[in-house]
């Protein structure tokens, strides 16, 4: 309480969503806005995500990397590399 200040009134309810009236379905719907932040699990959470991320960004770098090339050789029996591709490419 700051100075000068009475009791706190009986009608006095906590702010945001926790001091509302609401239904036990509508807790039940949207826990996170009654449930505590546990940093802990945020930070678990933050990393696997990064981890998932970086993993996905690397399956894609891999196949980039991995052109399927072979060894062809030209009509002037000049031998270079060349991308495998289909007649529907």
């Amino acid at each position: 309480l700051l100075s000068g200040e009475g009791p706190p009134e009986k009608g006095y309810q906590s702010p945001g969503l926790r001091g509302a009236r609401t239904t036990t379905l509508f807790r039940a719907v949207n826990p996170e806005l009654f449930i505590k932040p546990n940093k802990p699990v945020m930070a678990f959470g933050l990393v696997t995500i990064t981890l998932c991320i970086g993993y996905l960004g690397y399956l894609h770098a891999m196949k980039d990397n991995d052109q399927q090339l072979y060894e062809a050789v030209d009509s002037e029996g000049q031998r270079y590399m060349r991308r495998k591709s289909s007649k529907w490419d």
